[in-house]
């Protein structure tokens, strides 16, 4: 049973093996539902961190470029610098008190020709891990080198590095930064515009515009009636109901709309007509 639910795990780890295989990396890490967004890291880092070797300290220098290869570095001489196309070079200094310091050894960790990468995801701690793969090292007894990078989701940090450990074969780097989070399909940003999309239409004010005819009509009544009442009251001195403008008619009103209501119950009633029944007289 555990087998079965390990199966496609499998399947889905091992495609990306071989698809990674024969992709260039390009810094963005894409799995089923997840997604990271390395390309904020591209450009050249420096990582040190020093060792005591009594009766010397030995210092290791990492430089490393996830996205790119290394440039050549000015001044310094061939023999003292990872070949061109290396993307981590790990350069082990020994420091003597009182003495210049030694280049021991100079190591390319990850190369692009061989850098073959590999991915896995945790979500907690949420975080990304890339190995890498570079040339044999040393020469006299050859080990595949390569570097493991895990980069931690850290949205605060601005890129803080730490050397874990180096074995003479795999060199650990913890790596806190932005790019660590991830995050579910397209990058906010990407997503391609929608087009052929037509833009909202607004309704028409229709409520607003017999708003507006209501409110005259109110207005325009109210009027009639000030000015009515105002002038019966300073022409006829008039008081009470006497200040309604056309009293009579106002009076008279409901008399005709009774009118006007009868008239219409009267064509509306269906017509009898009158039979006739029995002997007709002659």
């Amino acid at each position: 049973m555990i087998l079965r639910r390990l199966l496609p795990s499998l399947f889905l780890f091992y495609g990306a093996l071989y698809v990674n295989a024969d992709t260039p990396f390009d810094c963005k890490v894409a799995f089923e539902n997840i997604n990271f967004d390395l390309t904020s890291l591209a450009g050249e880092h420096v990582v040190n961190r020093t060792r005591d070797t009594s009766p010397s300290k030995t210092m290791d220098l990492l430089r490393l470029d996830l996205c790119n290869d290394l440039k050549t570095l000015e001044g310094v001489p061939e023999h003292d610098q990872c070949p061109t196309g290396s993307r981590a070079c790990l350069t082990q200094i020994v420091q003597k008190e009182g003495q210049a310091d030694l280049i021991a050894s100079v190591i390319p960790l990850a190369q692009t020709a061989k850098l073959e990468p590999t991915f896995s995801y945790s979500m907690s701690p949420k975080s990304v891990s890339i190995l890498f793969h570079g040339a044999e090292y040393p020469p006299t007894t050859p080990s595949p080198q390569s570097l493991n990078v895990t980069i931690l989701c850290d949205p605060e940090a601005t890129n803080i590095h730490n050397i874990l450990s180096y074995d003479g074969t795999v060199l650990a780097l913890e790596w806190r930064a932005r790019a660590g989070c991830p995050f579910e399909g397209e990058k906010e940003g990407e997503k391609e515009p929608e087009k052929d999309q037509d833009p909202p239409k607004t309704p028409e004010g229709v409520g607003s515009g017999l708003g507006w005819f209501f409110l005259v009509l109110f207005l325009a009544v109210l009027a009639y009636f000030g000015l009515g009442a105002y002038y019966n009251y300073s022409t006829y001195g008039a008081s009470g109901t006497d200040l309604i403008p056309h009293r009579d008619f106002w009076k008279e009103v409901p008399y005709m709309l009774k009118d006007v209501v009868s008239h219409l119950c009267s064509n509306v009633r269906p017509r009898r007509t009158a039979t006739r029944g029995g002997y007709i007289a002659v």
